[in-house]
Parts: C-alpha cells; structure tokens; sequence
C-alpha cells in the first residue's frame, strides 16, 4: 500500500475492524517513512459473469435501477428499495463464490421483492422469467396466491383473552 502523503511503498498497519455487517475490513496505517497516518477499506471483489461471457463487478446501482422500474407506480420506498439491494448483495456474498453468474443475481432478486410488493415481483418475473402468454401469468399468480394461504394457515401464536394479572 503507498503512502498517500509520500509515496512511500510500504506502511504498517494499525488497527483493523470490520465495517458494513463484516464484508470489509477498515485499516489504519502509517507510513514508516514520513510518519503520517492514512485509514484503507478493503472488500472482496465480487465480478458478475453476463450472459456474453464478459464480466463486471458487482454493482448494487444495477440492481436498483432493475427493482425501481419493477417498483414503480407502488408503494416502495426508496429506504425499502436500498434494503432489497443490500438483502441481494448479502445473499450473492454468502455463497461464497467471487465471480457469480447473472442469472443467479436476478434470482437473488426475486424471493425479496415478492415478499416487498407482488405486483413489483410479478412485473420484474415477468420480464427476468420471459413471460410469453398470459398462461405464464396464471401460473405465478396461483403459486403466489398458494404461497400466500399456506402461511396464512400457519398456527399463530395465541393470546390470553381477558386482563393480565
């Protein structure tokens, strides 16, 4: 690491502490050289492999501007959107892998946004999944519907009636 200050090609390190849930480590270093101390952040690189082979880094933007086009119209925040990108990039982090295939990242993408908005879900599966009739439609709207009695069905925690003593 060079000094910022110096130049100087070496620097010895300080303190480490993670930062941002654990995915990077914030340093503080000083130059042996000229004495002056200067703070690094590291992360782990995270590439996406596209379709066409190419790869790029990770990019949470992307995965906004995605999610904001499916959202819009909704009620979604833009603190709830910020949210799902965060739920996403944790999810891709956690499988531990440091290139991962873009089909995985939109699939990373679908269970958080059905459990943010249906209606934001169906529009993002319809385009992420190549919905091509209304049959495709039909069919996620029964899986979600499905989805959605099973866990109304769940026993919920039950209550003393009456006051409390």
């Amino acid at each position: 690491m060079h000094c910022p200050f110096c130049r100087h090609t070496d620097s010895r390190v300080m303190d480490s502490r993670t930062t941002d849930d654990g995915s990077s480590i914030r340093r503080r270093r000083q130059c042996p050289e000229c004495g002056r101390r200067f703070t690094t952040v590291e992360t782990a690189s995270l590439s996406v492999v596209k379709r066409s082979g190419a790869t790029e880094p990770f990019s949470r933007a992307k995965v906004l501007v995605g999610v904001r086009k499916a959202c819009q119209g909704r009620p979604v925040t833009e603190d709830d959107l910020a949210l799902l990108a965060q739920k996403v990039e944790e999810t891709i982090r956690s499988a531990g892998s440091a290139e991962i295939d873009a089909h995985e990242v939109g699939l990373a993408v679908l269970e958080p946004l059905r459990e943010l908005d249906e209606v934001a879900y169906l529009r993002f599966a319809s385009v992420y999944q190549a919905f091509d009739s209304l049959d495709d439609f039909e069919s996620a709207i029964t899986l979600l519907r499905a989805e959605r009695d099973a866990t109304a069905e769940e026993p919920q925690a039950t209550r003393p009636v009456g006051p409390q003593q």
